[in-house]
């Protein structure tokens, strides 16, 4: 199993990249050579898999690439789109109160 095993899955990935996809951090030309490093990755996560264990996986900030166990040879390929905002801020943490503890009356 190679890259090339999976070049129907990752032209369609690239051309959706280029069509729907904005992305401040990589450029069409990037992105494709992201794909081919997250599938060798994949791939390796795949074959090298525990007993018991069904999937290969790969991923970075933009894109994720599950490669499923299935009934063919040939396992199912998945390449997903890791959609975020890069403007999206994080919401401050909230302020934690003090714990006191409550010490019992004193009788007089």
């Amino acid at each position: 199993m190679t890259i090339q095993t999976f070049k129907r899955e990752i032209a369609a990935s690239a051309r959706a990249y280029d069509k729907f996809i904005i992305c401040l951090e990589k450029t069409p030309e990037d992105f494709e050579a992201s794909l081919s490093s997250l599938m060798a990755k994949a791939i390796k996560a795949y074959e090298t898999r525990g007993a018991g264990m069904r999937h290969g996986i790969a991923l970075d900030k933009e894109v994720t690439i599950i490669l499923s166990q299935s009934d063919e040879a040939r396992p199912l390929c998945g390449i997903y789109f890791n959609l975020h905002s890069p403007y999206q801020k994080s919401a401050p943490p909230k302020p934690v109160k003090p714990l006191v503890e409550k010490s019992p009356k004193a009788e007089n």
